[in-house]
């Protein structure tokens, strides 16, 4: 089984097994003071249920005009995943977003291309009919075939 994760608190992870979407579940959280977080303990237990062979991660940084505070709120989830499987001894990839766009056949469109790409590879995968869950499961899904 290949793990295909898109970060953040917004984010997905989608379990793949033979190329085919078999579990996933929209970026857990929690309330940390008046923060929202990843929650770790959520993610170990959920991932601990399958046997990830390996993990795809995109790989992301700060992006220009971001603020202060929304930057350290995507590093602070990015650094939790990768923290979470480290210690459940997964193997992971990081990809780029221009990586797998492009293994997907994405390059240069927009944002809403990922689930409708999805759609066409998964017809039968309804949780991807949702626009903003659907759209962080198909990204999540699309890394996750490059494990």
């Amino acid at each position: 089984m290949l793990l295909g994760v898109d970060p953040g608190l917004s984010g997905a992870l989608v379990i793949l097994d033979k190329g085919e979407p078999v579990e996933w579940m929209l970026m857990p959280t929690m309330v940390v003071g008046t923060a929202k977080r990843v929650s770790a303990p959520t993610l170990a237990a959920w991932m601990r249920k399958f046997e990830i062979e390996r993990a795809a991660v995109e790989q992301v940084g700060a992006m220009p005009g971001q603020g202060v505070s929304s930057m350290f709120s995507f590093g602070h989830s990015a650094g939790v995943i990768q923290g979470v499987l480290g210690a459940l001894e997964i193997p992971v990839l990081m990809v780029t977003p221009q990586t797998w766009k492009k293994a997907a056949g994405l390059s240069g469109t927009d944002k809403d291309a990922a689930r409708s790409r999805a759609l066409q590879i998964w017809p039968w995968w309804r949780a991807l009919d949702k626009k903003g869950e659907g759209q962080a499961l198909a990204d999540a899904a699309l890394i996750g075939r490059l494990a």
